[in-house]
């Protein structure tokens, strides 16, 4: 069967949380779950690694403003770790040449975090930090439930999958004017601190 599918699937959930994408696979490979898994993502360093930066990610994930600060530093993280992710599932089945497979990893992880950045700087206009919470578990149930049906069935997951990045870009376009009031309290408040960081250096009069 083609691996397309599953690279699809591990692109989307790589956008929202690469993390725990490389987490769970390895997690499948290791104790013989999946054998699609590609060896590189089952060694113990790894998961290590991945295990300690997923409990980063739930904790920042959960917090408001410190949420969208950390999906800007994953702009690049997150689409990069989608088509290395892709390139190799790709690899290790075969049935799909691994830069193919990097470029349909790699971009549909972009999208689905361009989404989920989008939607927390909506969330964050809130003054209650309760949906920042929600949010961040409802993304990471998410991405755990598509993950692991994408083992037994990758199509269905995929069709799953392709569901929620457009119902989420519909959302992210529903809520532009929520994010450009986001932008602006971000822009101002930085104009804020740097008017507060200049006025200290006058002496006093």
């Amino acid at each position: 069967m083609s691996v397309i599918p599953l690279v699809f699937t591990s692109g989307w959930a790589s956008g929202i949380n690469a993390y725990a994408v490389v987490l769970l696979l390895g997690l499948f490979g290791a104790t013989g779950v999946s054998d699609e898994v590609p060896a590189a993502l089952q060694r113990t360093d790894v998961l290590i690694v991945a295990g300690v930066l997923f409990l980063c990610e739930a904790i920042a994930d959960k917090i408001p403003y410190v949420d969208s600060v950390w999906d800007t530093a994953h702009t690049v993280i997150r689409p990069v770790a989608g088509a290395v992710v892709a390139a190799l599932l790709a690899g290790e089945s075969g049935s799909l040449p691994e830069l193919a497979a990097g470029a349909i990893g790699g971009s549909t992880a972009l999208m689905s975090h361009l989404v989920k950045a989008g939607t927390r700087m909506a969330v964050n206009t809130s003054p209650e930090p309760f949906s920042n919470v929600g949010m961040s578990i409802a993304e990471d149930l998410g991405v755990a439930g598509v993950i692991t049906f994408a083992i037994f069935n990758p199509v269905a997951a995929a069709v799953i999958a392709a569901a929620l990045l457009v119902l989420g870009i519909v959302t992210v376009l529903f809520l532009a004017s929520r994010i450009r009031r986001f932008l602006r309290r971000r822009a101002q408040r930085r104009e804020e601190k740097r008017m507060a960081g200049t006025s200290g250096h006058w002496p006093p009069g």
